[in-house]
């Protein structure tokens, strides 16, 4: 059976830990490829502003050219919102039935995961590919009590890097403040930040 991983998220801006997770993932789980969703407007920062759509795909798109088993979707850009996770995937489901889906996501997600929409419904739909860092209590059978069946889905990969916990917020906070994003930003997306005056006040 074909094996795909999914990883959602604003990208804004894509950066190297997005690629290392996606990476790591599928040399752990041996998948075929990584569908990259952006999401319009996530429903749980409906009023966090975001850079338009248009700017975060080119970002995205360049961040993971290159590599033939990094692939873009854009079921959450191209259908109307709330953009929940559950609905994305049913769409991806639909898309590849022949797949069995992993969604990617940090063992911070995974702590949160209850509180997701449709939780019970929503983790019989895939696995769960868990990227963990050495400092996190993350475990399979960690919400086993009000998710009963998630530790069977859930695959712990430990993290090969502390460094790619960095975050797109931290990103544009430095970028903003005049500091280099060099090394954690892809040379063309930070190019392409640049050429467009995105997080302005930006020096490379």
């Amino acid at each position: 059976m074909r094996r795909i991983g999914i990883l959602g998220g604003t990208f804004d801006p894509p950066h190297i830990g997005h690629l290392i997770l996606a990476e790591y993932t599928i040399e752990a789980l041996d998948l075929e490829r990584v569908l990259f969703v952006p999401a319009a407007q996530p429903p749980h920062k409906p009023d966090q502003p975001r850079t338009p759509i248009e700017h975060r795909l080119a970002m995205l798109e360049l961040a993971i050219s290159g590599n033939e088993r990094f692939s873009m979707s854009m079921v959450d850009v191209e259908r109307p919102g709330p953009h929940y996770s559950i609905d994305m995937v049913q769409i991806i489901q639909k898309q590849y039935p022949d797949a069995e889906l992993y969604f990617v996501m940090g063992g911070d997600s995974l702590r949160d995961l209850p509180r997701w929409r449709r939780a019970p419904e929503f983790i019989h739909l895939c696995k769960f590919a868990v990227m963990r860092r050495s400092d996190e209590n993350v475990r399979p059978d960690m919400h086993e009590a009000v998710l009963p069946g998630l530790a069977q889905r859930v695959v712990i990969i430990d993290a090969p890097l502390q460094g790619m916990w960095i975050s797109s917020t931290e990103i544009v906070e430095r970028l903003k403040s005049g500091r280099s994003a060099r090394y954690i930003v892809p040379h063309f997306v930070l190019q392409y930040i640049f050429q467009h005056g995105i997080y302005r006040n930006s020096t490379s």
